[in-house]
């Protein structure tokens, strides 16, 4: 997947600091690895299925300890790219709010582009919780089954969520950091962290979900 992105500098006092760069650049998502291990599984989300789902996460959610604030069960399965998607950033109304106090990832159709994320097994007791996490009830996000291409097993059916009345818009530098910190954490390679590190923010400095984050992280 090939995104255009500029960068602002963001920092974040005894958090790590994210790299800043002033070049609009072109970056491909590529394949990565995370040191938890799963049994070779291929997830289906059909109804009366296995205990579990799988859940393909893009963005803030591909932080463990962002999406086990709402969904403990989550665990790591593979990474993977969905085929024939961009990722972008955005909200869902020219004036809609959120905790981030700016964009949030989605992603939206795009032949011959891709997008890489993190792939978690969720229990099936945590759907309804992941679904009020993206809004789904609110017409925030809608959800989606996919096929991903994991990078260890094998194309997996995944559900992930699409944001509706997409309208492109910064993000802040909080919800960047956490996209950041769930790369790095999942072993992406450098190109797709410097790139997630050259989106453009709007300055925010006030409080946010990071928040709560760093302190159940700590």
């Amino acid at each position: 997947m090939h995104v255009r992105l500029v960068s602002r500098q963001a920092g974040y006092g005894c958090l790590r600091p994210v790299v800043a760069s002033w070049l609009a650049i072109s970056f491909t998502l590529t394949s990565c690895s995370d040191s938890e291990t799963f049994k070779d599984h291929h997830f289906q989300m059909s109804p009366g299925g296995t205990g579990t789902f799988a859940y393909f996460a893009f963005g803030s959610n591909m932080l463990k300890e962002r999406v086990r604030l709402r969904n403990p069960s989550a665990t790591f399965l593979d990474t993977g790219r969905l085929k024939d998607y961009q990722l972008d950033f955005g909200m869902w109304g020219k004036d809609a709010e959120n905790n981030w106090h700016g964009a949030v990832a989605t992603i939206r159709e795009s032949p011959g582009s891709e997008v890489w994320g993190v792939i978690w097994t969720v229990s099936r007791d945590h759907l309804d919780s992941l679904d009020h996490q993206e809004g789904v009830n609110e017409g925030i996000y809608s959800p989606l089954e996919v096929r991903v291409e994991s990078s260890n097993h094998g194309e997996v059916l995944c559900k992930t969520y699409q944001m509706n009345n997409f309208h492109a818009r910064p993000t802040s530098p909080q919800y960047k950091y956490v996209v950041c910190w769930g790369a790095e954490q999942n072993g992406l390679p450098k190109d797709y962290v410097d790139g997630l590190q050259a989106v453009q923010t709007n300055n925010y400095t006030g409080p946010s979900t990071l928040d709560r984050i760093i302190t159940d992280a700590n």
